[in-house]
């Protein structure tokens, strides 16, 4: 018998039970017909002219009818005589080069054909000027060369630092469209300084590079679009800002103050860029960003498909599998924390051999007198928590909240022979 067999032999894996979270579910069902009226304003149509070549800016991952929505601001240019192709914007996502990240536009379904425009992929840039500080300000070359540029992005807290602007039209801009170069050196002085560097440099680009407009979403806390709008340049810090208000009552959350043992199934880049968002479980790579539960140990058990190796946001996490481990892709995974500066979440955290060993070494560790009353949550992954499962030790607090419903009795978890979960 191995150590860790030993070790854990004994400690109990609670029963649990379903619950259902209700969230406001409030969206557009037609997006299209939403976004039109909004394009067609005469102070957003005056700004395109025929022949304009426009770079049009997509490339954040996760987003609700992406496709759509450029879909529709493509055709929009178009019918007005305008030229647009599109520009993977999405800093040093993709493993930071241009075959890679027209490979994510496409995993996000933004194609030539879905689109019915051009993409046009490289990692170079241009250096349109410096902060006071010395930071430089990138641009994608080819979306400088155009003669006009519109960004596309959802509105939505980040998960690494607080500030007025935090993910969203501005963050597209100085860090996305700067490519990895420009990630690089926003992320240079750290997280500490993201809330002041983000727009900054927005405000740089935007006085010396024609972006004509902006289109930015907010979602609700199914990942579905809530609200749309499009900005005009003068008007996207101050809208942002707005924005960002709305989006932070929009999301979602895990309604417990204190879990001892929070298991997720699976973390990847398409469910979040920190694999699992530290807004819903607590957990952030930096200490500029706060809320959410407080959670003593925390279990990743897998990866997406999706997520093709990167395990970004694995290190926030106490335990591991080996499983996860073994499709890990190093190289990519690390890429992320060089750029950002913060390597933690890529760190591999406790890896066990199996589903069973992880979850009752969380439990072992949790620091609690009596194992069999755990406080354990499980959830699907951070964009899915409108089901979960809790221990019998939270069902109290289930019963006497008002958005949160128990749809199942107490079952036990199944493990297959070689302990990992069904």
């Amino acid at each position: 018998m191995s150590i860790i067999k030993e070790l854990v032999k004994d400690i109990p894996i609670p029963k649990l039970a379903k619950v259902k979270q209700q969230f406001d579910s409030t969206q557009i069902d037609d997006l299209t017909a939403a976004l039109q009226p909004l394009l067609g304003r005469e102070e957003i149509r005056s700004k395109v002219k025929p022949g304009m070549e426009i770079a049009v800016a997509v490339g954040s991952r996760g987003l609700d009818r992406l496709p759509e929505m450029t879909a529709v601001t493509v055709q929009f240019l178009k019918e007005l005589g305008a030229k647009p192709f599109i520009v993977p914007c999405m800093g040093s996502h993709g493993g930071a080069t241009a075959e890679g990240q027209q490979a994510v536009l496409e995993h996000l379904g933004v194609t030539e054909e879905s689109v019915k425009a051009e993409i046009r992929s490289s990692m170079e840039v241009i250096c349109l000027g410096e902060l006071s500080n010395g930071l430089p300000v990138y641009i994608d070359k080819l979306a400088s060369e155009a003669d006009g540029i519109v960004v596309i992005n959802r509105v939505k807290p980040h998960t690494a630092f607080r500030g007025p602007i935090e993910s969203g039209i501005m963050k597209m801009i100085s860090i996305g469209l700067g490519k990895q170069k420009g990630a690089e050196a926003c992320h240079q002085l750290g997280f500490k300084h993201m809330a002041e560097h983000v727009p900054a440099m927005a405000k740089i680009t935007l006085a010396k590079m024609p972006i004509l407009f902006a289109v930015a979403t907010v979602e609700n806390a199914f990942d579905k679009v809530h609200t749309v709008a499009v900005l005009e340049p003068n008007e996207i810090e101050e809208k942002e800002i707005q924005l960002l208000e709305l989006a932070k009552k929009q999301l979602p959350k895990l309604y417990f103050d204190q879990i001892d043992v929070l298991v997720i199934d699976k973390i990847g880049k398409n469910i979040s860029g920190d694999g699992m968002d530290p807004n819903i479980t607590g957990r952030y790579p930096t200490p500029y960003a706060y809320g959410g539960p407080e959670v003593s140990k925390m279990v990743v058990l897998d990866l997406t498909d999706e997520t093709e190796g990167n395990a970004n946001g694995v290190g926030t996490a106490d335990f591991t599998t080996q499983r996860l481990v073994d499709k890990m892709n190093r190289d990519v995974t690390y890429a992320n924390g060089l750029t950002s500066t913060v390597v933690g979440p890529t760190h591999i955290s406790t890896a066990l051999a199996n589903d069973q060993f992880a979850i009752q070494a969380a439990i072992k560790t949790c620091n609690i007198l009596d194992f069999t009353k755990v406080k354990m949550v499980r959830i699907k992954n951070t964009l899915e928590i409108g089901e979960i499962e809790v221990s019998e030790a939270l069902l109290d607090i289930v019963h006497n909240h008002d958005q949160m419903e128990k749809t199942s009795d107490l079952y036990e978890w199944e493990f297959d022979d070689n302990g990992n979960l069904f």
